[in-house]
């Protein structure tokens, strides 16, 4: 207790030494992802709500000070969940919590009725035989299991986004997965599902985790047990847009440090963990970094669209920046909620990592420690990072993420507004430790 009481005193004097980072300033990021939660809400790619962001946003960069600012145009789908509707119609009548993956197809109207046959994995599931899930609902009931990094994320969510290809591929009628997520609760959790040209596009749904306990249970008793599922979705193309705002560089304008974040989201919460912390704080990262004193380089702020659709705006961004992307020096982004930050990962060349170590010491008062030199980036970073663009990762603490992720769950009161300025100090650190060196980060 007693070194962690000296880590955030020394974090707080260095903090007053900032040249103008007023105390209201440290609470721009919360200000910020409240705006937008509250004022606009969930924001599914392509929809109203999606424009009216990308409106706010626009806006608020312009009243931040930002330099410049513009939007992007790309094509998206825009997909809509109606009503669903999951019971078991025998011998335990009873109904299920359950939302449709993001991409599903719906039923018709008059439903699906089958038996279920469950699988503990989706390698379980590749293994099977025809007879066994012809005509079926599958049950893929994999859990998730907690840890800081949420990298068992990984070892779960291809249930959900391919367990309908390989389900049809067997003459499934339809999917259901356990929620991949580590919440009790009933809420059950979306995605995004996707579908293979030349395979039937069957209906795709995530139950509950208490929900697919039950059904593991019910199955247990009696293995031939009947479900009814209705589902209501629909998907039409859509325009959606990137939001790109910057901080002129006062010595080397053409080279771009890229801090970023996804302004949509899934629409059954606010979106305040997906991702409008990330919105907010690296929104608030370029403003303040401009109030301190204009950084050598130009930072460049950028809010893809439709991440959760599949990196959409990202691959938009990459594409149209394709020439340009020799001169992102780095690449950043907040996407993994608003838990404190607890480590510094980069991915840069081997001369440049004498300078990662000198970051992370500028970072230590904060609590954070340098990690490899692996690091993801974020999701829609991992774009850039795959054409070369050299990325950093500060890593949140995402042992309960998973609880709230694609939730109804996830609105504003699951931000703690300390740990989410202390994740603005590390931005702003980090940010402006890259701006102002010279070092080329590829070597």
């Amino acid at each position: 207790m007693k070194q962690h009481t000296l880590l955030f005193t020394a974090a707080a004097l260095w903090l007053t030494s900032l040249p103008s980072i007023a105390a209201t300033d440290n609470q721009l990021a919360y200000q910020l992802v409240e705006e937008l939660t509250v004022e606009i809400g969930p924001r599914l790619a392509g929809s109203p709500a999606d424009a009216k962001a990308v409106a706010w946003a626009s806006n608020k960069f312009k009243l931040l000070g930002y330099d410049k600012v513009w939007t992007e145009e790309f094509k998206t789908p825009f997909w809509q969940r109606g009503q669903a509707r999951l019971e078991v119609t025998s011998p335990f009548p009873q109904s299920l919590v359950l939302t449709a993956l993001g991409g599903s197809v719906g039923t018709d109207a008059n439903g699906i009725d089958a038996s279920v046959v469950m699988f503990n994995s989706l390698d379980e599931l590749m293994l099977a035989k025809p007879e066994q899930v012809r005509g079926k609902i599958v049950f893929i009931n994999k859990a998730m299991q907690k840890d800081k990094l949420g990298s068992q994320y990984g070892t779960v969510v291809g249930a959900r986004s391919k367990g309908a290809v390989e389900a049809a591929r067997l003459g499934a009628k339809a999917l259901l997965i356990r929620s991949i997520g580590t919440s009790s609760n009933r809420f059950a959790h979306t995605g995004k599902m996707s579908y293979e040209d030349g395979v039937a596009k069957i209906p795709a749904a995530a139950i509950s985790v208490p929900d697919a306990i039950q059904l593991s249970k019910i199955l247990a008793r009696a293995p031939e047990a009947k479900l009814r599922l209705t589902m209501q979705t629909e998907s039409q193309d859509a325009i959606s847009h990137n939001v790109i705002a910057e901080i002129t560089g006062s010595e080397r304008p053409d080279e771009i440090v890229l801090i970023s974040a996804h302004l949509d989201s899934w629409d059954q919460g606010t979106g305040a963990l997906d991702d409008g912390a990330g919105v907010g704080l690296v929104m608030a990262t370029g403003a303040l970094l401009k109030q301190q004193g204009r950084p050598k380089r130009t930072v460049r702020v950028v809010l893809f669209g439709n991440e959760e659709g599949g990196l959409v705006g990202a691959r938009a961004y990459a594409a149209k920046h394709a020439a340009e992307l020799k001169n992102h020096v780095l690449a950043s982004e907040s996407d993994f909620g608003a838990g404190k930050i607890w480590q510094f990962e980069t991915k840069f060349g081997p001369e440049s990592l004498a300078t990662a170590a000198k970051i992370q010491q500028q970072l230590a008062p904060l609590g954070i420690a340098l990690g490899g030199n692996k690091a993801y980036g974020g999701p829609d970073v991992s774009v850039l990072a795959a054409l070369g663009v050299p990325v950093v990762s500060l890593e949140q603490d995402g042992t309960d993420y998973f609880d709230y992720h694609h939730t109804p769950n996830d609105t504003l009161d699951k931000i703690n507004p300390a740990d989410l300025e202390q994740n603005l100090q590390a931005w702003l650190l980090m940010t402006r430790a890259v701006a102002d060196s010279a070092t080329d980060y590829r070597k």
